[in-house]
């Protein structure tokens, strides 16, 4: 295996089994996610496009209401302790909403609440795991693996949405929940791996002086219930990856809506929208697959950091221009389609890779705040604000358009002062 590994990302002695397990961790979690997916969307247009923007602050109440409990988790149990606890609520969850569609005939604020759920489910449970990869990977090692590993995200995002898609309309959209719960606690199995691979080695970064590194590695971080908010406030780095993260999202809420519109009138039932939303995303995740696997690794390694932090946003200044010059469906779905690839294949890994050159505790409380809280609080403002311009100030494609080139400039510049900055913090750790 390790011949072949060593063609398709650069190896380290004793490296392989912690790659392999945390790319099958990440499999069956994004296949477990993707396989909700299309349902969510597909119910998000059943409970009302009106009331999507309103499902949107009920993702970032929730977010809200959720992170002091994480944050208590992180600060007091071991890893080994809270991150089971967190997928196997999560798994627990997936079968309660099986048994509740079923119960109840009419499923409108069931698919509400259903949307609102997954939207929490996929960041925390992305954020858990990339927090865990902070931490037991360092800084030179996440340039040369977090491609590779994001890979795993992108090959169980095929699996998900091929299942979606062929299951959807012969089984029922609904009855993929209890499939999905089963991948996510399998995520478990390989996951418990990394942590028994980071206990034979120790941590990524150095234990504290006279602390033997299996007991950094398996304590609480520390801090308190709100540590996160104070560690994002006092970072100016902190600060910049949230408002990188708020301006992704306002980038991508405003193609994800203007989508819905488009397929809320061509597509008339919750399976079959399911089965279309399957099949944009089994395209999306083969191609980025392709790119995470075959060049990320490269990529990295002859652009550096700071141009593929800058790659995506510029991509985007071109997509939502030729969008507001042509506003078509066909080419909002092929730029909304673009921008998932280059997320998954670019954005993520570099965007993780951000965290590699903090300390401990910022990598389990500050980065699961900004993954979770700021990326959905970019979601309801901005999901309010396109609810604003196309309903009370008569906003069409093409003025929409031209507003998310404007934003996706904003987030290229600060892209720009990202990469600087975590040149800076890497050249100091190495002095």
């Amino acid at each position: 295996m390790n011949p072949f590994l060593r063609r398709l990302v650069v190896l380290e002695p004793g490296e392989a089994p912690a790659l392999l397990a945390s790319f099958a961790t990440l499999l069956c979690t994004f296949a477990s996610y993707t396989m909700l997916r299309p349902v969510r969307d597909a119910l998000g247009i059943t409970g009302g496009l009106d009331k999507i923007p309103y499902l949107f602050w009920g993702v970032f109440v929730t977010m809200l209401l959720l992170q002091p409990v994480y944050g208590w988790m992180t600060s007091r149990l071991p890893r080994s302790v809270f991150l089971p606890w967190v997928y196997g609520f999560f798994a627990a969850n997936l079968i309660a909403f099986w048994f509740w569609f079923r119960l109840q005939e009419d499923h409108t604020w069931i698919a509400r609440t259903y949307f609102v759920w997954v939207s929490v489910f996929n960041l925390f449970i992305v954020a858990a795991f990339w927090s865990l990869m902070a931490d037991v990977f360092n800084r030179e090692q996440a340039v040369r693996l977090f491609g590779f590993i994001w890979a795993g995200a992108s090959t169980g995002g095929l699996i998900g949405p091929f299942t979606a898609q062929a299951l959807a309309v012969p089984m029922g959209a609904i009855n993929l929940l209890p499939l999905s719960a089963g991948l996510l606690l399998l995520s478990l199995v390989f996951m418990r791996q990394v942590i028994h691979w980071q206990r034979a080695r120790g941590p990524a970064s150095l234990p504290a002086a006279g602390a033997p590194a299996q007991a950094v590695a398996e304590r609480g971080v520390g801090g308190g219930v709100f540590a996160a908010f104070s560690q994002v406030v006092r970072s100016p780095y902190l600060l910049g990856i949230a408002l990188f993260v708020l301006f992704m999202t306002w980038v991508s809420t405003f193609l994800y809506l203007e989508q819905a519109a488009f397929v809320a009138k061509v597509f008339h039932s919750t399976d079959e929208r399911t089965r279309f939303f399957g099949r944009i995303d089994l395209a999306v995740q083969l191609a980025s697959l392709l790119l995470q696997a075959l060049l990320f690794g490269r990529l990295i390694r002859w652009l550096g950091m700071r141009a593929l932090l800058v790659a995506v946003p510029v991509m985007m200044v071109a997509g939502y221009a030729l969008f507001a010059l042509v506003p078509t469906f066909a080419v909002l779905v092929g730029v909304y389609a673009v921008r998932r690839v280059a997320d998954y294949g670019l954005t993520r890994p570099c965007r993780d890779s951000l965290f590699t050159v903090v300390s401990r505790e910022e990598k389990y409380q500050a980065k699961s705040l900004i993954d979770t809280f700021a990326y959905r609080g970019g979601d309801a403002l901005s999901g309010s604000l396109y609810k604003v311009l196309t309903q009370v100030a008569g906003f069409g494609p093409s003025a929409i358009g031209w507003l998310g080139a404007a934003i996706a400039g904003a987030w290229a510049v600060l892209a720009i002062a990202l990469g600087n900055g975590f040149r800076r913090r890497a050249e100091r750790a190495q002095a």
